[in-house]
């Protein structure tokens, strides 16, 4: 946990003292109560100092602003290098210290993902913004409903599962409805299809989703050359213009939108030490607790940068590595580098069996927190400017990558390499 590792006493008599004692730097502080049954204040500010100023000052006479001059005992902050780590720390804090009110301090909303309901027998995919353990599959997270809607409606247009909210009943009689009539839907509410056709379709959304679309840009493009050495070059055109409305519908898509529960990522933010990164790891969609890089000190360590990272994301993975280095020698044209990183965790995706969807794709375990981590993650990937940089684990971790972002990231930026300016802070 990233706790308020700092703190003083408050004395009206020697207020002075302590605003001089505090850093005029960004990050996250409480304002304990003298009395014990009170609630701190907890907030997040540019500077820790002025904010202090502002809150423990004798008050103007008639000014209506907050102050607590009167009733705070002690003051605790943190230094925080980037607001992602200020974020992160204050939803910590106040999740702690304020636990019926965290999620309106921090303004959490749950992030817009896209749902396949796999306990119906008939399956649809829509957008929802609930986060349950109940088999079903979710994908996303999406910058906003609108994003989430505008994406499902041209990733929808390349198959004919239902778009409808209806029970189904197969009842020949039934109308059906403009889908159906615009041969985009595969009917199964008049018996249009057998259930076999729409579980084999529906499965072809679950394995396109799943893989981000690139389960169905393969399989196209195997088609379309196919269909060129039989030199049937009609339907290789048919083919390639089906797969240009396949790449438009992908068009855009964020690199962080994918299944929920195969969220894994590190997030990389400058640490508030000189010289220092702060790595978040996310297994899961679930933010777990950081690694602090601190390049000063690993200079005079004998284990490098690269292998304290291997130890900390995947130990297995890195003691199988070092089992094999001391056992064999390197054959040569073994894998090396980020060959040898995409090979460390095999990912064989088994073929589809529509029978076991809620195995293979349903989420089955979802702590309270999740989609809280989830609105944390999509708030700050969707910022504009961004800070700092993101990596994903898709074979395995790339290692060198990452190593480069973090030499990106500690060097100075403009407001420090511009000596004598100094960015106004606000509170």
């Amino acid at each position: 946990m990233l706790e308020l590792d700092s703190g003083l006493e408050f004395d009206v008599a020697r207020d002075e003292e302590l605003f001089a004692a505090l850093p005029a730097r960004p990050g996250v502080f409480s304002l304990e109560m003298a009395e014990a049954a009170a609630r701190p204040y907890l907030a997040r500010t540019a500077d820790i100092r002025r904010a202090a100023e502002r809150l423990l000052r004798p008050p103007e006479a008639a000014s209506k602003r907050l102050n607590l001059r009167a009733v705070v005992a002690r003051i605790r902050y943190r230094v925080t290098g980037s607001k992602f780590e200020q974020t992160f720390a204050l939803y910590q804090n106040a999740r702690e210290k304020l636990p019926q009110r965290y999620r309106d301090l921090l303004r959490l909303r749950r992030p817009a993902l896209l749902k396949v309901n796999l306990r119906n027998e008939y399956p649809r995919c829509y957008v929802t913004r609930g986060l349950r353990a109940d088999d079903g599959f979710y994908f996303g997270p999406f910058a906003s409903r609108r994003a989430a809607d505008a994406f499902a409606e041209g990733f929808l247009d390349l198959f004919k599962i239902r778009r409808c909210q209806i029970k189904i009943r197969r009842d020949p009689n039934y109308p059906g409805c403009i889908y159906s009539e615009m041969k985009m839907c595969l009917a199964p509410c008049f018996a249009g299809c057998t259930k076999q056709q729409y579980d084999e379709e529906a499965g072809r959304v679950l394995e396109t989703l799943e893989s981000t679309g690139a389960s169905l840009k393969e399989q196209l493009e195997r088609e379309r050359e196919a269909a060129s050495e039989s030199l049937n070059f009609e339907q290789a055109a048919a083919i390639h213009k089906r797969l240009e409305k396949v790449s438009a519908a992908l068009w855009g898509l964020p690199e962080i939108a994918r299944r929920i529960d195969k969220i894994d990522a590190v997030i990389l933010q400058r640490a508030a030490a000189e010289k220092s990164v702060i790595v978040f790891p996310v297994r899961a969609g679930i933010l777990i607790e950081p690694i602090f890089l601190n390049f000063a000190e690993q200079s005079n360590q004998t284990r490098s940068v690269e292998a304290f990272l291997r130890h900390q994301l995947d130990p297995e993975a890195a003691e199988v590595k070092s089992d094999a280095r001391t056992s064999e020698p390197a054959q040569p044209g073994s894998a090396t580098g980020e060959e040898q990183e995409n090979t460390l965790v095999p990912d064989a995706i088994p073929a589809p069996d529509p029978g076991q969807w809620r195995d293979r794709y349903g989420l089955r375990s979802a702590p309270a927190e999740l989609s809280e981590y989830l609105s944390i993650i999509a708030r700050w990937f969707y910022s504009k400017p961004r800070e700092g940089e993101i990596f994903f684990r898709d074979k395995g971790w790339p290692y060198r990558r990452i190593l480069r972002a973090c030499s990106r990231l500690l060097q100075p930026s403009p407001a420090e390499s511009a000596p004598g300016e100094t960015p106004p802070a606000k509170t």
